[in-house]
C-alpha cells in the first residue's frame, strides 16, 4: 500500500464547502465579496439554485487566475456521483459561461454489466474505471483539456468514499454523528437501535418531502422522534394524510411544545429553530461537528496491510481513478478545484480543534483505494 495521500496533495486549498468561503486565502467569499458577486446580501446559495453560478464562477475565475494568469478560461470539467447536484450544476455553470466542456456521473454497480451513456455532454457510468474512456474522448468533443480548463471534483462519495464502492464509512459517519448527539443529549439509557431504525426508514426518497434531502433536518427529526416529542406513528400517519407535509410543518409542531421540553432537548431546538428561521441551510450545527469528528476518525485509521473489503467498509479512502484522472488533466496544465454542498461544520475543524493539530478533509491524509486507470 503506497504512503498515505490526501486530496489537497491534488487540489492545494482550491477548496470551497457549504459556507462558499474558499480555503486559499488569497480568493475571498461571499462574506466580504457579496458585491462584486452580484448578490443582494451575504447569503449562501445551494448548488441547485440560480444565483449559485454567480458565486461559483467568480471564485472559479479567481481560482485559475492565480494558476494561469493571463489566459482566459474557456472549458469546463465535473466530476461526480450525482446527476441532479453535479449534473446540474455542470449543466447550470456551462449555460451561465457559454463555456465548452463535460460532465462524467460515476459509481460501481458491479450487479450490472459495465455500461455508460451520454445523455448531452454528460456521461454516466456504472463504473470509476469509465473515467478513462470519458478521458478519452473528450478530445474528439472539442476539448483542448489544457490551461484554459477547469475541473471541479465533487468530494462526498466521489473523491472521497467513491459511490457503490466506498461510501458506506462516509454514510456511517452521519449516523455516529446522530449517536453522538444523541447520547449527549438523552445520556446511555436510551437505546440507539431506535433511533438508527429511525433514520433508516426516514432517510428514504418517499420521504424526501418532509427532509427536504438534508441531514441536518433528518438528524433534528430523528432526535425529536426517537425522544417521543413526536411520536413516529403519528408523523407517518400525518405526513400520508399531509398534516405533516414538509420539514416546516415539523419544526413548527415543536416549537409549540417547546416550553415542556427537557433543558438539553430545549437548548438544541432553539438551536436549530433559529438556524432554519435564518435559513441557515446547516441549522443542526453540533450534530455536523460530531459527523465531522467521525469522518477523521475513519481517515487513514487503518494499517497498510488491512485487507481490502475491511478498509471497503470502515475506512474513507481516495478513489484511485479519480486521482489518476485528476493528475492526468493536471500534467495538461488544467486548474483542478472543488466546490462541495458538503457544509463546513463536517468538514473543518473548530478553531479549538484546529489548534489540537485536526485538519479539514481534503487535508486529511488517507489511502488511496480502487484499480489504477493507466492513463
Amino acid at each position: 500500500m503506497a504512503a498515505l495521500v490526501s486530496l489537497s496533495d491534488l487540489l492545494g486549498d482550491f477548496v470551497v464547502y457549504r459556507r462558499l468561503e474558499p480555503f486559499d486565502p488569497r480568493v475571498p467569499g461571499v462574506s466580504t465579496a457579496w458585491r462584486e458577486m452580484g448578490l443582494a446580501g451575504p447569503v449562501i446559495v445551494r448548488k441547485r439554485e440560480p444565483q449559485y453560478a454567480r458565486v461559483a464562477v467568480w471564485i472559479l475565475r479567481r481560482f485559475h487566475s492565480l494558476q494561469a494568469p493571463g489566459i482566459e478560461p474557456t472549458e469546463l470539467l465535473v466530476i461526480g456521483d450525482t446527476i441532479g447536484n453535479d449534473g446540474g450544476a455542470f449543466t447550470l455553470l456551462t449555460t451561465t459561461t457559454g463555456w465548452r466542456g463535460a460532465a462524467f456521473i460515476g459509481a460501481d454497480v458491479p450487479s450490472q454489466r459495465s455500461m455508460s451513456s451520454w445523455q448531452g455532454d454528460i456521461l454516466i457510468a456504472n463504473r470509476w474505471q469509465s473515467l478513462a474512456d470519458w478521458l478519452e474522448q473528450l478530445p474528439g468533443r472539442g476539448l483542448a483539456l489544457d490551461e484554459r480548463t477547469i475541473v471541479i471534483v465533487d468530494i462526498d462519495k466521489t473523491a472521497l468514499g467513491a459511490r457503490g464502492r466506498n461510501d458506506r464509512p462516509i454514510d456511517a459517519t452521519r449516523l455516529e454523528g446522530i449517536r453522538q448527539t444523541v447520547l449527549k443529549t438523552l445520556g446511555t439509557t436510551v437505546s440507539w437501535e431506535t433511533f438508527a431504525a429511525i433514520y433508516e426508514e426516514l432517510n428514504q426518497p418517499v420521504y424526501k418531502n418532509l427532509t427536504a434531502d438534508n441531514q441536518d433536518y433528518l438528524a433534528y427529526i430523528c432526535l425529536m422522534t426517537g425522544a417521543g416529542i413526536i411520536r413516529l406513528e403519528g408523523l407517518r400517519r400525518d405526513y400520508r394524510s399531509g398534516a405533516m407535509p414538509d420539514f416546516a410543518a415539523f419544526i413548527n409542531q415543536v416549537q409549540l411544545l417547546a416550553a415542556n421540553l427537557p433543558p438539553a432537548l430545549a437548548a438544541i431546538h432553539e438551536a436549530v429553530y433559529e438556524g432554519y428561521r435564518r435559513n441557515d441551510p446547516t441549522p443542526f450545527k453540533d450534530f455536523r461537528r460530531r459527523e465531522y469528528l467521525a469522518a477523521i476518525a475513519r481517515m487513514g485509521h487503518l494499517p497498510d496491510d488491512t485487507p481490502e473489503e475491511v478498509r471497503l467498509r470502515e475506512e474513507i479512502c481516495l478513489t484511485r481513478e479519480v486521482w489518476d484522472a485528476c493528475r492526468w488533466l493536471q500534467a495538461r496544465g488544467a486548474v483542478l478545484t472543488s466546490l462541495s454542498d458538503k457544509p463546513d461544520e463536517a468538514c473543518a475543524p473548530t478553531p479549538e480543534l484546529a489548534a489540537q493539530g485536526y485538519l479539514p478533509i481534503h487535508r486529511q491524509p488517507t489511502h488511496l483505494l480502487g484499480q489504477p486507470l493507466g492513463l
